[in-house]
This record gives C-alpha cells, sequence and structure tokens, in this order.
C-alpha cells in the first residue's frame, strides 16, 4: 500500500515544527522556501494572493 503526501502538507509541518522549537537556522530557510514554492504552485496560490493585495490596498485607509 502506497501512502502519498503531499509536499506543501509535508513542507508546512516540518516549518511549523521549526518555529514552534524556534530553531531558525539555514535549513528552516530552506523548508520555508520549498514551502512557498510548493504552496505556489497550488490552488491556494490565488486566495492568498488576494488576500495579500486586500491587506496592501487596506492599508492606507487605517
Amino acid at each position: 500500500m502506497a501512502v502519498t503526501v503531499s509536499l506543501v502538507f509535508l513542507f508546512g509541518l516540518v516549518l511549523f515544527f521549526l518555529l514552534r522549537s524556534k530553531s531558525l537556522n539555514a535549513g528552516a530557510a530552506f523548508i520555508a522556501v520549498g514551502f512557498g514554492f510548493f504552496l505556489a504552485s497550488t490552488g491556494a496560490s490565488g486566495p492568498i494572493n488576494e488576500l495579500t493585495t486586500a491587506v496592501i490596498n487596506a492599508i492606507p485607509n487605517l
């Protein structure tokens, strides 16, 4: 039986634990870049870009 795990989920999980344990080093930077790279190729990239644009546009109105 083969079990497949999404690389986005795997990198996100590893990054979560690295940030939680405050082990920020070159390895954590590599994980963060990998997470961002694989997240950008998913369907989540559209809503993330829209949310970022909305926040940036809302800042001058504060």
